[in-house]
């Protein structure tokens, strides 16, 4: 069996990019670390790898809006080696049947590169915009799972408990077709849930007031994932606020399940 391979992408900004890369070694992938600068001067090829990770954190300062520069980046910046865009290497990337997670700053890349939710591909349709708090969102949320979604990530999955932290994270379509479409189609992955596990408006459950509580989408594959709060940021019960006061504590953080999703659908075509 091949080994799975996964890429995290970092840059002047991400904070996130450790954590996501020991979460996918967690769940038994082999994982690099490049600087954005490195994948396009060609030093490292996002096609030498199965799964591509685009981690959280305040990329180029959130200059212009989060992940804003991020996403032209990603749609004209060119690689050395290559002479492509970054966009059309990964669009090769997607047609290969690969992976790709966004988480936080990630997502945001995503939406604003129109990468999600496709259809067409590289239309932005989607956004995350100012929490309806106005204010930065540090917090634990319960996100319900949509049963009946084709996202490769969270299948087999009824809830995930993670934390958020962003300041731009409501999610916003651009017009009712749009969020009719992505609702229709089984898109939205994951939503912020109250105790009962329903999915909510109220604050601070749903933390910055997107719409219809959606908290993250994948494309109409389901290979292509971005969301909001943190999977990486609970792989092991010490990641827990409680965890000195909930012995009970499964062995391991909810999160991880995310990637482990990810390396059984990869283990299964590579």
């Amino acid at each position: 069996m091949a080994s799975v391979k996964a890429l995290v992408i970092t840059g002047y900004g991400t904070n996130c990019e450790t954590e996501m890369a020991h979460a996918c070694r967690m769940a038994g992938a082999l994982a690099d670390i490049a600087h954005i600068s490195e994948v396009l001067s060609g030093a490292f090829a996002i096609n030498d790898y199965h799964f591509l990770n685009l981690p959280g954190g305040f990329l180029d300062g959130d200059d212009l809006g989060s992940a804003q520069v991020e996403s032209v980046r990603l749609r004209h910046a060119r690689v050395k080696t290559t002479g492509k865009t970054l966009f059309e290497e990964i669009e090769v990337f997607i047609n290969r049947g690969m992976l790709i997670l966004g988480v936080c700053n990630g997502f945001q890349a995503l939406v604003k590169s129109g990468i999600l939710p496709g259809n067409p591909l590289g239309r932005r349709r989607v956004s995350l915009t100012f929490n309806d708090s106005a204010r930065f969102e540090d917090r634990w949320v319960l996100l319900k799972v949509n049963p009946n979604s084709p996202c490769v990530f969270t299948k087999g999955m009824e809830s995930l408990l993670v934390p958020v932290r962003h300041g731009e994270g409501k999610f916003v379509a651009d017009t009712q077709a749009t969020l009719d479409e992505i609702t229709d189609k089984g898109l939205v992955a994951v939503q912020y849930a109250d105790k009962a596990l329903q999915p909510t408006m109220e604050y601070p459950d749903n933390p910055n007031g997107s719409v219809s509580a959606i908290a993250g989408i994948c494309d109409g594959t389901g290979r292509i994932f971005g969301l909001m709060p943190h999977p990486e940021a609970y792989l092991h019960p010490t990641n827990h606020p409680a965890w000195t006061r909930q012995p009970r504590l499964p062995k391991q953080g909810e999160g991880l399940a995310v990637f482990e999703n990810a390396v059984a659908f990869l283990r299964g075509i590579v």
